[in-house]
């Protein structure tokens, strides 16, 4: 966010020595009297004037509602706040889906979360976590984002799914949708899907490099979720085969790359995240 030309303020929800997807982590989980005291000292400060709120990975409930209060707070001082949640709950792995935050998330995500959020960009399993529905087509994957909708964010993106691809089984799908209600008070819905080469192989934060991007690509193109979306998984693809390549190169011929190569390769695709290259095309549906 900062290199595409954002002053960000960076609260952190946990303070851990390194992320979860290795065998050890150790640190410590924030909870909302510790959040509560830092969005003070901002207050006190007069600095808590922002246009976007971004949230991801939290793993304290107290965590969350309290950022639910403090969002609501930022809204009545600035009506046109963009809230962009990612509903970080849990993933699938060979089909199967399962939570790695504490299940108790998935009410307050529900009924508290997405209800204030403006954009949201749940995986599939979020999505169906959400709503307590399965996905098995893209037309039940557009139902869903429209069950999304009426829950209150304008702009739904899956930024993963299991669908087939059109273009065969080495592509993932993402799928978007922006409703946006006109001057006379109708509604308007675009909505596109995404194919993007698969890569073999499990990163971990690709999920919030999706959604910072996606937060500043909105950002400079408001009406065409289209082009924000060709642009946040073009740049995530150049950061992928980026990293891939590098993890390969690292862990030598024949040898599977561990977390430590895995750590996408955010610094060395500073051009690409500035300026991606669009090698991914959306299809308006």
């Amino acid at each position: 966010l900062q290199v595409l030309g954002f002053e960000v303020d960076t609260v952190n929800s946990v303070q851990f020595s390194n992320h979860t997807g290795y065998a050890h982590w150790k640190g410590q989980v924030l909870n909302s009297d510790e959040l509560h005291e830092l969005y003070d000292g901002l207050k006190l400060n007069n600095v808590n004037q922002y246009d976007y709120v971004l949230t991801g990975y939290t793993r304290d409930t107290s965590f969350l509602a309290m950022v639910v209060d403090i969002v609501q707070e930022l809204k009545q001082q600035n009506s046109n706040l963009v809230y962009v949640c990612d509903p970080v709950m849990g993933d699938k792995w060979n089909g199967e889906g399962s939570m790695y935050v504490p299940k108790d998330l998935l009410p307050v995500y529900r009924d508290k979360v997405v209800p204030v959020a403006d954009i949201i960009t749940p995986n599939q399993f979020e999505a169906e976590l959400l709503t307590g529905r399965k996905i098995h087509t893209e037309k039940e994957a557009l139902e869903v984002m429209d069950m999304l909708h009426a829950m209150g964010p304008e702009t739904v993106v899956i930024t993963s799914s299991d669908l087939q691809a059109p273009l065969g089984n080495d592509y993932l799908i993402a799928l978007g949708s922006h409703r946006k209600t006109k001057a006379d008070g109708t509604k308007m819905t675009q909505r596109i899907r995404v194919e993007s080469p698969k890569v073999d192989a499990v990163f971990v934060g690709t999920g919030d490099l999706f959604a910072a991007m996606l937060l500043a690509w909105t950002h400079k193109h408001p009406n065409n979720l289209k082009v924000a979306c060709e642009k946040t998984v073009s740049a995530m693809q150049h950061v992928l085969q980026r990293t891939i390549k590098s993890a390969k190169a690292q862990a030598g011929e024949g040898n599977k790359p561990n977390s430590a190569q895995l750590e996408l390769r955010m610094v060395q695709s500073k051009n690409d995240i500035e300026n991606p290259e669009i090698i991914v095309k959306a299809t308006v549906l």
